[in-house]
């Protein structure tokens, strides 16, 4: 029998890799669900070229249409993620990629955790907001959690079996992004389409501008503090243009252990499918990477808002919603061409300095409506304060 396996955001960069696996093995794999947010076109062709039935369409306007506009299919569409309790049984699932964006994607995670045998997550707002409701489920359902953002899918390779008491530091390497040799970024004019410009990977706007800033260490930092329950002063940030080597592990004993492997995610997808037991083509060891790895510690003056962690506290907090918010929305409004990128550094630094957000460190997250209503009236105090300038 075929094993089930679904994607939310398979339209995505991370949902169309984690696609193309399964499409390539159909005999061991059925796709029973797709979801996306708007791109009908994307979906619909994969729908039809591995037979999937149900499909989730975030966005209203745009499922209406789909389902007027398909409605010959034999597809059934949707436009809530709360569906998949009534599509799928506990545990029925083999495999679930949950790869949307954004807060609204705690809501499905914790839903796939019951339904799934396995669980992959690149959703980084579920894994910052809302981990401590996150590992209760997977405890709770025994299901099992592999992290695919390529840091902390190495640092869950490196650490497997080695007791936490035993590492001395995990380090997350980070390329630095177009502006590593900016060493003071006020002298520089920077645009839309530089901020883009990342040196290594290929990946959405929203994304590329959180490296550039390095804003996206902080949130893998925070990620890395909570999946593997290592504190904060255990691990470190520091570059490494190549982005070759992901994560290094010291420990206590003495040995350094380092994960490298090419800038493909399809490489920890792949690994987490198959449990590492899949023999993929991939590039010959780069020996010229090796002997010249090149990597340095953090600039805090050139990249400012890794501060951010000096004085997180230890356990799931309110404020971690609190970044997230408004990272998001500075971040949209210079995507969007409405402020310049000088401007989304120090709104940001500013508003996360603020007293009224500084005091929600003391609040922990105790479920899911609590993240999303905090997010909600953040955003709206962030609109009003801009729109009202």
């Amino acid at each position: 029998m075929k094993k089930k396996v679904l994607i939310l955001g398979s339209t995505g960069s991370i949902g169309r890799n984690t696609y193309n696996i399964f499409k390539k093995d159909k005999k061991k794999f059925k796709i029973v669900l797709l979801s996306t947010n708007k791109n009908i076109s994307r979906i619909i062709s994969q729908a039809l070229e591995c037979n999937v039935k149900n499909i989730i369409i975030s966005n209203k306007k745009k499922f209406f249409l789909a389902k007027d506009k398909y409605k010959s299919l034999k597809i059934n569409f949707y436009n809530s993620f709360d569906i998949l309790n009534k599509l799928f049984k506990k545990k029925e699932v083999h495999y679930s990629m949950q790869s949307i964006v954004g807060i609204d994607g705690l809501k499905p995670t914790l839903d796939l955790i019951k339904l799934s045998k396995k669980i992959a997550i690149v959703n980084k707002e579920s894994l910052v907001c809302g981990w401590n409701l996150i590992n209760k489920e997977l405890k709770l359902h025994n299901t099992k959690f592999i992290p695919i953002d390529s840091e902390h899918f190495s640092i869950h390779n490196l650490i497997e079996n080695i007791d936490i008491k035993e590492i001395k530091k995990i380090y997350i390497t980070a390329s630095g992004g177009p502006f590593l040799k900016y060493k003071n970024i006020k002298k520089y004019k920077i645009n839309l389409p530089k901020a883009l410009s990342h040196p290594s990977w290929k990946m959405g706007k929203k994304i590329s501008i959180d490296s550039a800033t390095m804003m996206n260490k902080v949130f893998e930092v925070i990620e890395a503090k909570n999946i593997f329950n290592i504190p904060y002063n255990k691990i470190n940030i520091i570059t490494h243009p190549k982005s070759y080597i992901h994560s290094i592990v010291e420990l206590n004993n003495g040995l350094i252990k380092f994960l490298a492997h090419n800038p493909d995610m399809k490489i920890p997808i792949i690994n987490s499918i198959y449990e590492n037991k899949k023999t993929i083509l991939s590039k010959a060891i780069n020996f010229k990477i090796l002997n010249n790895l090149n990597f340095r510690k953090i600039n805090h003056t050139q990249f400012p808002f890794v501060k951010i962690l000096n004085k997180l506290p230890s356990y799931n907090s309110l404020y971690e919603t609190a970044i997230i918010t408004t990272n998001d929305f500075y971040v949209n409004l210079f995507l969007n061409k409405k402020i310049d990128y000088l401007s989304m550094l120090s709104s940001i630094k500013k508003i996360l300095n603020h007293k009224n957000l500084i005091k929600y460190k003391k609040i922990r997250v105790n479920n899911v409506s609590q993240v999303v209503n905090f997010r909600e009236e953040l955003s709206s105090k962030l609109q009003n304060l801009v729109y009202k300038n």
